[in-house]
Parts: structure tokens; C-alpha cells; sequence
């Protein structure tokens, strides 16, 4: 009997950078799209252009339903979440491997997939579409983590078979909060100040150091104990000229992930009585800004 088929949904920066890596090892890996995207992908492939990787044109099909029984990778942006529910519960699928970002999907995906096995992992990774078939990877790396049941699963076998810099260990919830711990601070410092994480952790370093501190403290009431000064060494090791995706799209007007990023540390916080003024001042600034 033949392997399921790995389901990418949502072929964007970060879904068809990995579905294009994917598809070049020989691995049978579809596309899942809307239809005028879809249709883009199936008559021209996927371009992409990768320090890393290297150039190249992945031409994996591209389909508009997850197909039964498939293998899913989500990487959607964590707004497209409830539009990829109904298209989850029809495909009953046999495994979902989460890369979105936030802390708050999961319990989303294992209603709509009550029979498959679920696992929510992270990626490290600046990539960019610049078109509904060009994709432009920015950083020199790609690291995938996951929680150590999910190590088995089909979706991490091929993403270890095709050389991906994966690594496996700890809890859900400790793989999901290594990543907003990091990516929160990050994404809110670079969208308020409008500059790369280099300029914009040294803006105001008080603020950085504040902002940092509130987070740790939110991690660590949720079960994760975290350090502000292993976090503030963590941001000072980025390349400098960095910018989030958050950024990006709040600069372009755009959907955002700012609810699924900053509102969910904001309500954690709530939640386990952790003060957080700063994440509040951060949160509505760049609530006001999308408002406009």
C-alpha cells in the first residue's frame, strides 16, 4: 500500500518553500490552494530563490481540497486557521503537523481532525512570496522543531529523509513556547518601531528589557519557565537587519497575525494574573495602526 500523500496547506513563504524542498527529494507532496492560486502553481510551478537552497522550480501539483486520508502540513498564517477547518473535517486526514504560530491553534486542529494525530511544531525561517508562485528565502537557515511524540510522524520522517535541519524533544507546549517567546518580542519590537530587529531592540532599551520580562513571566505562569536574559541573548543573536512577518504585513496593510501573537500572550497573562503593561502598550499601538 502506498504512503499517504503530504498535503502543504497553504503554498505561501513558508508551506512552499517546504513543499518545493519536499517535492526535489522525491517526496509525493501536493499544493493545497485556493483556486486562482492553484491554478498559477500547476501551469508555472513554484520559483524559488534561496541562498541556501538555491535557485530552483518545484513542479509539485497544486490541488483546492486536502485529499483524503493525506498527510497535512499547515502553514497557514494563523488568521486562515478557522477557513481550513471544514476542509480538515472532510479530508479526515491521517496526520496534522502544525507550523502555526501562537499557542492557541491546537485544541482548533484536534476537534477538526478528531482521528488523526496532531502535533504542533515551529519554524525558524525569514522567507517572503513575492507573487502566487515566487518565493524568496531570505535567511540562511530553516529549522523545524518538534515535540517528541511527534517524532514518528510521516510528515517528520520526510522531513528528516530530505536533509531539513529538524530537531525533536520536549513537550507541545514547551515547542510552542520556545518560538513565541522569541517570536513575540521580536515580531511587537519591529512592528512598533517600523525598523529590523537590530535597530529595534536598541531603540529603547528599557523598553526591550521591560518587554522581555513580561513574556518570560507569561511563559513561565504557563508552565514553561523562561529566562528574560537568555531571551534578550537569543534577539541579540539575530542577523540585525531582520524584519518579522508581522512587520510586513502590517506595513502593507494587510491581515496580520497581531491577535494570534500579541493577544494570546495578553490573554495568558490574564488568565494567570502575570502584569503586562507593556505587551498592552505594544498590543494597542499596533491594534490602532492596523485600524487605520
Amino acid at each position: 500500500m502506498s504512503e499517504p500523500v503530504i498535503a502543504v496547506v497553504g503554498a505561501g513563504a513558508v508551506g512552499g518553500l517546504i513543499g518545493v524542498l519536499l517535492h526535489g527529494s522525491g517526496i509525493d507532496v501536493v499544493a493545497v490552494a485556493r483556486p486562482e492560486t492553484a491554478r498559477h502553481i500547476n501551469a508555472d510551478g513554484l520559483t524559488l530563490h534561496s541562498p541556501h537552497f538555491g535557485d530552483q522550480v518545484g513542479r509539485l501539483p497544486a490541488v483546492t481540497e486536502i485529499p483524503v486520508g493525506a498527510r497535512v502540513i499547515v502553514a497557514t498564517k494563523a488568521y486562515a486557521l478557522p477557513g481550513i477547518v471544514d476542509a480538515l473535517r472532510r479530508a479526515q486526514p491521517a496526520e496534522v503537523v502544525s507550523l502555526l504560530n501562537g499557542i492557541e491553534h491546537m485544541d482548533v486542529l484536534r476537534q477538526a481532525a478528531p482521528d488523526a494525530r496532531v502535533a504542533g511544531a515551529t519554524v525558524a525561517v525569514e522567507s517572503t512570496r513575492l507573487g502566487p508562485t515566487i518565493i524568496d528565502h531570505r535567511s540562511p537557515f530553516l529549522r523545524l522543531t518538534v515535540p517528541a511524540e511527534g517524532e514518528s510522524t510521516g510528515v517528520v520522517t520526510a522531513w528528516k529523509s530530505t536533509g531539513l535541519d529538524v530537531t525533536v524533544g520536549g513537550s507541545e507546549a514547551e515547542v510552542l513556547w520556545s518560538k513565541l517567546r522569541f517570536l513575540a518580542p521580536m515580531a511587537l519590537l519591529t512592528s512598533y518601531w517600523g525598523v529590523s530587529i537590530g535597530a529595534a531592540r536598541d531603540q529603547d532599551p528599557a523598553l526591550t528589557t521591560a518587554l522581555l520580562a513580561e513574556v518570560a513571566q507569561i511563559a513561565t505562569r504557563d508552565g514553561v519557565p523562561s529566562d528574560p536574559a537568555q531571551l534578550a541573548r537569543a534577539i541579540h543573536a539575530l542577523p540585525p537587519g531582520m524584519r518579522s512577518s508581522l512587520q510586513n504585513d502590517l506595513e502593507a496593510g494587510a491581515e496580520d497575525e497581531l491577535d494570534a501573537i500579541g493577544g494570546a500572550l495578553l490573554r495568558r497573562a490574564s488568565r494567570h494574573g502575570a502584569p503586562a503593561p507593556r505587551v498592552q502598550e505594544l498590543v494597542d499601538d499596533l491594534s490602532t495602526r492596523g485600524a487605520r
